[in-house]
């Protein structure tokens, strides 16, 4: 039958959207063969839909997930229905590179794809089509939201001088600590500590000087520590470390490798060269404290005791 000129028409309209449209559309029979490649495909995958008609999409695109879109495109057929996949399931199905201008941080182009199953006359599922859109400035902006709040949240944790742990925090952890002692009973031990004749420092260098020792203590402790234990700034010049599985005899062997550290090393400022040392007290947890604020009092007092026998020690309480 004759295709009148309004049809023709028509079509010629419906393939120059198709072939305009900013959205990649893809039809595959259901081996995966190519049978249509919009202008949107050529575009960013550069290959041509002359070049890549009746190809198996696997031949040409080997870092497709096969297994995963072969289980997506038979339930399609099967079910007669449409699937969809966002990028924060799976980035993107075509690894193109992203090209946008305001959002050229990200290299690759972020991905939503929806499979919708073609039917032929006989109303059975011929092929699949696949629509993919080019979502990266929200996928974008999200990540970077995301990157911003846990920026935000960490800030809200920690100490800025030192990066360590703040006093609310960390304290926070302490309570938590000793609630899991009461309840299983592992050994653990509490350290409290501060920079000997810190006043002074301030008073003869500045506060400037002052806050690079800090910033030094902070850095020695960080390294000498766990991953799983926890240094806090307990506020000024003192500080604090949580050592979970660690008995008093542990804790004191760290704390000694602390002491001796700092006690060896120079802390340059624009003021002068430091040399300072510092008193460190430790608690390990027993039955009799009956409540965190009284296991810290306990390490507290190990320090006052390191203070008055002379500083640059560690006493275990």
């Amino acid at each position: 039958m004759a295709i009148d000129e309004s049809e023709a028409n028509s079509f010629h309209w419906l393939m120059d959207m198709l072939e305009s449209v900013e959205v990649g559309l893809v039809v595959l029979d259901l081996d995966f063969r190519v049978e249509v490649w919009n202008g949107f495909m050529e575009n960013h995958s550069g290959i041509t839909a002359s070049k890549i008609q009746g190809q198996v999409l696997f031949d040409v695109f080997l870092d497709i997930p096969k297994a995963w879109l072969t289980r997506k495109v038979d339930a399609v057929a099967l079910l007669n229905t449409k699937a969809f996949t966002s990028w924060e399931q799976r980035p993107y199905l075509f690894q193109f590179r992203n090209t946008r201008p305001i959002t050229g941080t990200e290299k690759y182009m972020f991905q939503n794809l929806t499979i919708s199953p073609l039917s032929g006359t006989n109303g059975e599922v011929e092929k699949v089509c696949l629509m993919v859109y080019d979502v990266t400035d929200i996928a974008s902006s999200k990540m970077a939201l995301e990157r911003a709040n846990e920026q935000l949240a960490k800030l809200s944790m920690t100490d800025r001088l030192t990066g360590l742990l703040n006093r609310g925090t960390w304290e926070n952890l302490v309570d938590a600590e000793f609630e899991r002692f009461r309840r299983y009973g592992h050994t653990t031990s509490l350290v409290m500590f501060d920079i000997d004749h810190f006043k002074p420092v301030n008073d003869t260098h500045g506060h400037l000087a002052g806050d690079e020792v800090i910033k030094h203590t902070a850095r020695v402790t960080r390294n000498a520590i766990r991953q799983s234990d926890s240094a806090g700034r307990y506020g000024g010049e003192e500080f604090g470390i949580i050592l979970p599985e660690t008995d008093a005899e542990g804790a004191r062997i760290i704390c000694e490798r602390i002491r001796e550290s700092i006690e060896q090393s120079v802390v340059e400022t624009s003021a002068a060269a430091i040399r300072y040392t510092i008193s460190i007290g430790i608690a390990q947890l027993t039955d009799e404290p009956e409540n965190y604020m009284q296991w810290m009092q306990k390490a507290d007092e190990a320090l006052y005791a390191a203070k008055e026998g002379g500083r640059n020690r560690v006493v275990v309480g």
